[in-house]
């Protein structure tokens, strides 16, 4: 009971004690107002300090996420359980795919990306990768394709970075270049159309492994790399790597996928050149080993790398299309490159399929886990000697758990994530295990603190 009226404003900081029934502040250079006044207790006031503590090492307040969202809780999944890559450990196994987002302003990343990604980072994906990033300004795919060939597009990186930091999260980007698919305009606009010089676009300045367009009529014929810009290429995405660095990612990514330029060297469909870097397949596999082992040496030995691959060109699974390209990237390539890539230093490969050919697209078969078979090939050829990951169609919790058991060491998802960013609760709650979020989103669910109920004054 308080005998007269007691008015108190405390700030953070300040200490209070109870001296011969007085209520006494002393502020450490606080504003505090005061009235003290006897007080008549019936018993004892206990109280506790409650803190709503802070993120560390983050230039503005944010609560701390301790454990991360997409922590596992209660329940026993592998999807759900942690992964450690170079000491690097990530609370779960259903990674963010990278997702293009055709946002960028003159390779610089925007507040969409940021908003995007941190949507989802919040949710707890096991670790996020940002889309597509060109080394070279005329290797974005679009031209509102995120890059890092100069040093002004670290801060915007660094931003999101710094965000998925303050989240406890673990954040990679995946290093580009998209050759001769390069130039193109947002998918939405067009299925392949070019994007002309009024429009920021590079027509004249395409390059590939040889003067093979992506299709003849729609796609310009790019120039052959020339031994010179070869080597500039590599400076570049070792630069790439190491702005990417610079900017606080924890993992890198290399992208040799989907018919893009590493894709393109590793294929003979679009590489006919008879020098060190076509021809066979050590030829064809040349410049994508060397660039890894440039990025390896030029990164931190504790920066897990990850290389993406087409595991297939999909002519070898249709008869006609077979004819036609005789000679083409295949399942059985990518396995004898797989078990090169440890030696190389890379420590995940995923495997992903198609892209180098519009005609790629008429021999797939697309549906639930449609990708799924071509990373257990992969898996068993590599057996433990590098993880592998496996990526499309797998849009439910059963299909990723089962996907798991199979023996591949983690799953991605993209487009699941783009639609749902609580991807990772969605597929907890069908697979009936509990996983965290960050502390704003879980208490709505979880209810209000269950602690007994005590005064923090």
């Amino acid at each position: 009971m308080i005998d007269n009226q007691l008015r108190i404003h405390i700030s953070r900081g300040s200490i209070t004690s109870l001296v011969s029934q007085s209520l006494m502040v002393v502020s450490l250079g606080t504003t505090a107002t005061i009235a003290t006044q006897r007080l008549s207790l019936h018993s004892t006031m206990t109280y506790e300090v409650i803190d709503n503590v802070a993120a560390q090492g983050v230039p503005y307040y944010t609560p701390a996420q301790d454990p991360p969202a997409g922590t596992q809780t209660s329940g026993s999944t592998k999807l759900f359980s942690p992964i450690t890559i170079r000491g690097v450990t990530f609370p779960n196994r259903l990674f963010l795919a990278p997702l293009c987002q055709y946002s960028a302003k003159d390779g610089h990343a925007t507040d969409w990306h940021l908003t995007h990604l941190g949507g989802i980072i919040q949710r707890g994906p096991g670790l996020a990768m940002v889309e597509a990033t060109g080394v070279q300004k005329h290797g974005r795919i679009t031209p509102q394709c995120v890059g890092l060939w100069q040093d002004s597009q670290i801060e915007p990186l660094k931003r999101i970075v710094t965000f998925a930091h303050s989240q406890n999260q673990k954040i990679g980007i995946q290093l580009s270049h998209a050759g001769r698919k390069a130039s193109c305009v947002a998918p939405w606009l067009s299925v392949n159309a070019v994007a002309a010089k009024e429009v920021g676009g590079w027509p004249d300045a395409i390059f590939g492994p040889s003067a093979i367009a992506q299709e003849d009529g729609v796609n310009p014929v790019p120039t052959a790399f020339t031994k010179e810009t070869i080597e500039e290429l590599k400076s570049d995405w070792v630069a790439a790597a190491k702005r990417a660095i610079t900017a606080g990612f924890d993992v890198i990514e290399i992208h040799a996928a989907h018919g893009y330029l590493l894709h393109q060297f590793l294929s003979p469909v679009s590489n006919q050149r008879t020098d060190a870097y076509g021809g066979s397949f050590e030829n064809r596999i040349r410049l994508l080993l060397e660039i890894i082992d440039l990025v390896r040496a030029a990164i931190p030995e504790t920066t897990p790398v990850l290389v993406r691959v087409s595991a297939t060109d999909w002519f070898e699974y249709d008869e006609d299309l077979s004819k036609e390209f005789p000679e083409s990237w295949t399942v059985d390539q990518t396995c004898m490159l797989s078990r090169l890539l440890p030696k190389h230093g890379v420590d995940l490969v995923d495997v992903s399929s198609g892209g180098v050919h519009p005609k790629s697209a008429i021999a797939i078969k697309p549906g639930p886990a449609y990708q799924v078979n071509l990373a257990k090939e992969v898996k068993r050829a590599v057996g433990e000697e590098i993880l592998v990951s496996a990526v499309g169609g797998i849009k439910t919790g059963a299909l990723a758990e089962e996907t798991l058991q199979s023996g591949i060491d983690v799953v991605r998802a993209g487009r699941w994530f783009q639609q749902n960013p609580g991807l990772v609760r969605a597929f907890a709650n069908e697979l009936g295990v509990e996983v965290k979020m960050a502390q704003q989103i879980d208490w709505a669910f979880k209810g209000r603190g269950k602690g007994e109920k005590k005064s923090s004054l």
